[in-house]
C-alpha cells in the first residue's frame, strides 16, 4: 500500500493556518510571525512533508492581483477624494505591469478579517494595500498569520512587518496651528477625524500639543467622521458656544468646505470673522470662495509607491527608494488675522454639546 505524500494543504490544516502562510514559511519568505513559522517547520517536519516540482511551480504562481479592502460606509467613501486619487495612482504602476486591482468594501472594522481570509483562501490577490490603520489595529498581525504580504499606507504603529508609504502628518499640522498662531488666534478649535484611526488620534494630538507649546488653552474639539455632513454639524455645535473659536483646523477639506458653506449660510465672514483650514488640498480647494488654507499632500504619489513596494515585495526584490514630496502646508484666502476682540457674527450662544 502506498501512503499519499502530505501536500502544503495538509500542513496548513494540521498547522491551522492558510495555504499561503505554509508557502511562505516553507521558501522562507518573510510575512509570517516567527512563532508561526516555527510551527508550520515543526508540523511539515513531523508529517514527513517534502517539496516535488510541480508542486514547486504551482506555489509560485499568481493571481496578478492586489487587493484593497475599505471599512468605511459607501456615503462617506463617496464623498472622500483622497481614495479616488490614492486608487488613481495605485492602478497607473499595476496596470503596467498587468496587474489588477480588487477592491473590497465592508461596513465595519471587524467585517475587514473576514475578507482577507476569503482573499487568501480563494488565491485571489498576491497582496494588499492596508489603510486607515487603527490605534491597536490587530490587522497587521493577522495579515502576516495568512502570510498575506501588505504595504501600510499612512502613518504606521512603531514597526510592522511591512514597509510604511506615506509620511508623519504632525509637522504639517503643527504649521498650520502655528500659522493661526502668528496671526493672533487664539480660540483655535479642532474638528477631529475618528478617534480609532492613526491619523485621527494623530492629528488631534498634534493640534493639542501645538496649542500647549504656544502657551493657549485647550480649544475645543469636535470629533466626525470626514463627511462633508458631519463636518457641517461640528462647525454648528462650534459656532453655537458661548465662547465660538476663531479659528477651525478640520481634519480633512471636505469638512472645512462643509465649515465654508455653514459660515456663509450664518452670515459669518471668513476669513474676517472666522479663519478655516483644512487637510488634503483636494481640486476644490483652491477654487472655493475663499480659497481654502491647506494641507497639501501629493496622493497619486502615494499610490505610485506603495504599487511599486508591493510589487517588489510580491516579487521579492529589494527594496527601492522612495522620494515623496512631503506634505507642505499651502496659505490661500481662509485664514487672516483675527480682528480685536473678535466674535464670529451669527452665532447663537446657545452651550455646544458633543466636545471631546
Amino acid at each position: 500500500m502506498v501512503t499519499a505524500r502530505p501536500t502544503i494543504k495538509d500542513v496548513a490544516r494540521a498547522a491551522d493556518v492558510s495555504k499561503g502562510a505554509v508557502s511562505f514559511a516553507l521558501n522562507d519568505r518573510p510575512g509570517v510571525a516567527p512563532a508561526t513559522r516555527a510551527r508550520i517547520l515543526a508540523v511539515a517536519r513531523e508529517m514527513g512533508w517534502s517539496p516535488n516540482a510541480r508542486a514547486r511551480s504551482l506555489s509560485v504562481s499568481k493571481a496578478f492581483a492586489a487587493g484593497l479592502v475599505i471599512a468605511r460606509p459607501a456615503a462617506t467613501l463617496g464623498s472622500d477624494p483622497f481614495f479616488a486619487t490614492f486608487i488613481a495612482g495605485v492602478e497607473a504602476v499595476l496596470s503596467e505591469r498587468g496587474y489588477a486591482l480588487l477592491l473590497q468594501m465592508v461596513p465595519r472594522h471587524d467585517r475587514e478579517g473576514e475578507s482577507y481570509r476569503r482573499l487568501v483562501e480563494g488565491d485571489r490577490v498576491d497582496g494588499v494595500f492596508l489603510t486607515d490603520l487603527l490605534v491597536g489595529d490587530p490587522r497587521p498581525a493577522m495579515l502576516a498569520e495568512l502570510g498575506l504580504p501588505a504595504v501600510v499606507v499612512g502613518p504606521g504603529l512603531g514597526e510592522p512587518p511591512w514597509p510604511t508609504v506615506g509620511f508623519d502628518d504632525a509637522p504639517p499640522v503643527r504649521a498650520t496651528i502655528q500659522h493661526l498662531i502668528a496671526l493672533g488666534h487664539r480660540r483655535i478649535a479642532h474638528v477631529a477625524g475618528p478617534r480609532e484611526f492613526v491619523h485621527g488620534r494623530s492629528r488631534r494630538q498634534t493640534w493639542a500639543d501645538t496649542l500647549r507649546a504656544g502657551g493657549l488653552p485647550d480649544g475645543q474639539c469636535v470629533e466626525a467622521d470626514f463627511s462633508a455632513e458631519s463636518g457641517a454639524a461640528a462647525t454648528r455645535l462650534l459656532l453655537d458656544d458661548p465662547q465660538p473659536p476663531t479659528a477651525i483646523v478640520y481634519a480633512n477639506d471636505v469638512m472645512a468646505l462643509a465649515g465654508l458653506s455653514v459660515a456663509a449660510g450664518r452670515g459669518i465672514s471668513v476669513p474676517g470673522d472666522l479663519s478655516i483650514t483644512g487637510y488634503d488640498d483636494i481640486e476644490l480647494a483652491a477654487v472655493t470662495q475663499p480659497p481654502l488654507t491647506t494641507v497639501r499632500q501629493d496622493v497619486v504619489a502615494w499610490g505610485q509607491a506603495a504599487a511599486t513596494r508591493l510589487l517588489e515585495l510580491i516579487d521579492d526584490e529589494t527594496a527601492s527608494t522612495v522620494d515623496l514630496p512631503p506634505p507642505q502646508l499651502v496659505v490661500r484666502g481662509s485664514t487672516a488675522a483675527v480682528r480685536e476682540g473678535a466674535q464670529p457674527q451669527g452665532t447663537t450662544g446657545r452651550p455646544a454639546v458633543g466636545h471631546s
